[in-house]
């Protein structure tokens, strides 16, 4: 009987006995070709875990032009090659008409690789500079009116699966922003279905390092688009919130990584969510009293 998750996993084993070798032998250093092993191996394991790919999946991969979703789409195709089950990519880039930006490169640089790609055009950059304030963080806006778009796209191409390049620490700083801000314990999951039904979301790079993305993009020279509507201004509380992280890793090493494994060590009966837990029915175990009563006794 065919098992998905089963084949997954025989994917993670093989990305991981190869690491680096079959595409680049030869070409990277050691410490290189560990970095590059380290992320497809994460990767891998991540996908296994939550079974985010599925034979026959048409995978479309949203391409920004930053360091995680250039990431996100080198490691994605490393599979493509080696796993055991068969799955299509289509890389989407969304033109949200900032001024300056680069229109060319995303193109040239899909082209060279041969990957199947789309750029979607949307003014959305208008809409949110009419709508937001001067000073104003756009964020928000920007990120609804982007994920809206692409859902819709998504779904008009037959992708089953919407791949994004959030990371472990994109995870761990959206937990904290949703509990000093929201008041609520809630992250970004490896894998989601949308609220509209039509769209599963997965994350495979959500067990990977921020620092370990950084390096391999350095290593790869992808050519990153930066953003100059949102993720470029200052004193956003997502930086706030990852300068606090970074201060106590430093004072702590490991702090973080013990973060990330509470998101999946949860005790809903140790919280106070009601509607996780049913406190209301809890009551004194008759047999363990009497039970208890018996050992006074003895």
């Amino acid at each position: 009987m065919f098992n998905p998750l089963s084949v997954m996993r025989k994917m993670t084993a093989f990305s991981h006995v190869i690491g680096g070798y079959l595409q680049y032998m030869g070409t990277l250093s050691v410490n290189q070709n560990k970095l590059q092993k380290r992320l497809r191996r994460l990767a891998g394991e991540a996908v296994a875990d939550f079974n985010m790919i599925e034979e026959g999946d048409k995978v479309m991969v949203c391409l920004s032009g930053g360091k995680d979703s250039y990431t996100l789409l080198d490691v994605l195709m490393h599979f493509q090659k080696v796993a055991p089950i068969r799955f299509d990519i289509v890389a989407v880039n969304m033109d949200q008409k900032q001024p300056g930006f680069p229109e060319h490169v995303l193109p040239a640089y899909l082209k060279e690789l041969g990957v199947e790609y789309h750029i979607v055009e949307k003014d959305t950059y208008s809409v949110v500079k009419e709508l937001i304030p001067e000073g104003k963080t756009t964020c928000s806006l920007c990120s609804r009116l982007r994920r809206g778009t692409l859902y819709t796209f998504a779904d008009q191409i037959g992708a089953t699966k919407m791949a994004l390049g959030h990371h472990r620490d994109d995870i761990i700083e959206t937990f904290f922003l949703n509990m000093f801000f929201n008041g609520a314990l809630k992250a970004m999951p490896p894998k989601l279905r949308a609220d509209d039904g039509r769209n599963v979301v997965i994350r495979p790079l959500a067990y990977c390092h921020e620092k370990d993305i950084q390096a391999y993009s350095d290593l790869k020279q992808f050519p990153i688009i930066p953003c100059n509507l949102c993720g470029s201004q200052e004193n956003l509380q997502r930086q706030v919130v990852k300068d606090m992280l970074l201060d106590w890793e430093r004072k702590t090493p490991g702090r973080t990584e013990s973060i990330f494994r509470a998101l999946q060590n949860v005790q809903p009966s140790q919280l106070a969510d009601r509607n996780l837990f049913d406190f209301s029915q809890l009551r004194i175990d008759e047999t363990a009293a009497s039970r208890f009563v018996n050992v006074v006794n003895i």
